[in-house]
């Protein structure tokens, strides 16, 4: 039996006006997810439990089999194993966006969060300024490395808070704040204060740097600030392989995803041009996967970060777009390669959490699921995949953690 989980990062949303008051995934043509609800079983699925942040890092364990509750950590510690880190037992690790702010006011305080992605910039353009942060920032007792775009990766040896709690201080998410005034998010306090002095710094350095005055010229956004959120200690999973008796692979351009992947014990390959956006390479992730079940590998979990990107910039023309790309250069392909080899498969087809358009960020609504089994081909009654018609569904998952012991068999 081999077992394909396609997960389409935020994918989820609530009804549109513009849209005629449909959802992004009722809008967009899919034939395949469509075909894979009229021929499967249709539900919904709570992947984050009541009083988790709805982040990536809970949704996706939970779909993964692993009980957010006793697993999550926070997402950083995993993004830092997805880039080859070690880290000691005191060590904390710290996700660290590079953002753009406003720059016409005076004091950083009154700035606005524009973009948690500085414009999508590029890994390239990134390292230098990670690079002239490591200058400024680091010693004996902290690191900066450099990761995808955006995002980036701060281990912190001993750092302030960790000696009261390991969640050290409530961190503010960047793409909660677009188009807020920064100064009520940024850390303060006793054990904030230090990391919160941290960012005004990082703006002065920053925004004067050469490569952002080049951006500016060019017409882009410049990568202004940092901010850090989410910290957390050295994470452990158990075996997947061995929980499940299955080889498995996770194909993925987001840290984060790749993280949870090697610390369970499955391959987490690079594929070229995947960018964890709109514009990643979703052909490559077709191979990628393809790939990894000719070589023998019985599970394999395709993540695409496009949709949630294209929520959290309000982009609903590429969200939609997105969601058709993973439909007919992911889904496709794999079913058919499934498909020819004439031998059992099951699908599992879902989001990890909503990010609504209108909102810009994670919510913890519970989420739409198909499961496919190439054995029992049937009508099913449904005509399509969205959130409406799932809801519908008799099939209810409240613990998420669950819904892959429905899937795999044992």
């Amino acid at each position: 039996m081999k077992y394909f989980v396609m997960l389409g990062d935020g994918m989820a949303d609530r009804p549109v006006s513009e849209l005629g008051n449909k959802t992004p995934l009722q809008s967009a043509c899919k034939p395949m997810m469509d075909m894979l609800a009229s021929k499967g079983s249709c539900g919904m699925c709570k992947t984050v439990p009541d009083g988790m942040v709805p982040e990536s890092d809970t949704a996706n364990l939970a779909v993964l089999g692993y009980d957010p509750l006793i697993y999550s950590k926070g997402r950083s510690p995993l993004e830092a194993m997805s880039i080859g880190l070690s880290m000691d037992e005191d060590d904390f690790a710290f996700r660290c966006n590079i953002v753009t702010v406003s720059e016409d006011e005076e004091n950083y305080e009154d700035k606005i969060m524009i973009d948690h992605s500085a414009g999508e910039i590029t890994t390239e353009e990134a390292r230098v300024l990670i690079e002239a942060l490591q200058s400024h920032f680091g010693n004996e007792f902290r690191t900066l490395y450099t990761g995808i775009s955006y995002r980036h990766c701060f281990i912190w040896k001993n750092p302030p808070g960790s000696e009261v709690s390991e969640r050290i201080y409530d961190f503010t998410r960047p793409h909660d704040i677009l188009g807020r005034r920064i100064g009520e998010y940024i850390p303060s306090g006793p054990i904030g204060g230090e990391y919160g002095k941290m960012y005004g710094e990082s703006y002065k350095l920053l925004s004067s740097h050469p490569l952002n005055i080049k951006r500016k010229s060019e017409g882009k956004a410049p990568a202004n600030s940092i901010w850090l959120w989410s910290p957390g200690k050295k994470p452990f999973l158990s075996s997947f392989p061995e929980r499940f008796g299955l080889d498995g692979t996770i194909v993925s351009a987001v840290d984060l995803i790749k993280g949870i992947g090697i610390c369970a014990g499955l391959k987490a390959p690079d594929v070229p041009g995947a960018t964890g956006t709109v514009h990643t390479n979703y052909e490559g992730k077709a191979k990628a996967a393809i790939d990894a079940f000719e070589n023998g590998d019985s599970f394999v979990y395709v993540h695409v970060e496009g949709p949630d990107e294209c929520g959290h910039r309000a982009e609903m023309d590429n969200k939609i777009k997105s969601i058709e790309k993973i439909d007919s250069l992911i889904l496709k392909p794999v079913f058919e390669y499934l498909k020819s080899k004439n031998e059992p498969f099951k699908i599992l087809l879902m989001p990890d959490h909503p990010t609504p358009l209108a909102l810009r960020t994670h919510v913890s609504d519970p989420v739409p699921f198909v499961m496919y089994d190439s054995r029992s081909e049937a009508d099913s009654g449904i005509s399509c995949y969205d959130e409406t018609i799932a809801e519908k569904s008799d099939m209810y998952i409240g613990e998420g953690y669950k819904l892959i012991e429905t899937f795999i068999e044992k």
